[in-house]
């Protein structure tokens, strides 16, 4: 039996912008969604923590190095500039096989303050 756990998780990243114009998605710097084993197009949960509000989206890179997290489409209307956000990714996994997710705990200014395997 297959069970969906967490694979990853950027954790309390804060937003730097949004656009309600784009078609969808939410954009990671691309240096972090490497860190945390996150690829484009990945399906990702979004939890704002300043709100409460929850949503299921997909990723797009960001400039390596940018350290943005831009929220677009209709989701940018559920976040505001400076939230803290917490990014999940999930996959599949055979029993035995999970070893736990990598999370990465960031600071203020989405800098990576430290990087958590296995937890």
């Amino acid at each position: 039996m297959q069970e969906i756990l967490l694979k990853s998780k950027i954790h309390m990243a804060t937003v730097t912008d949004k656009s309600i114009e784009y078609m969808g998605s939410i954009g990671i710097d691309l240096e972090l969604m490497e860190k945390a084993g996150i690829k484009p197009n990945e399906l990702v949960l979004v939890a704002d923590v300043s709100n409460g509000q929850r949503f299921v989206t997909y990723t797009i890179p960001e400039k390596r190095g940018s350290k943005k997290i831009v929220v677009n489409g209709a989701a940018a209307r559920l976040v505001e500039n400076g939230d803290k956000v917490i990014i999940m990714a999930f996959a599949m996994y055979e029993e035995g096989e999970y070893k736990g997710p990598k999370v990465l705990i960031m600071d203020e200014e989405n800098n990576v303050t430290e990087i958590r395997e296995g937890i």
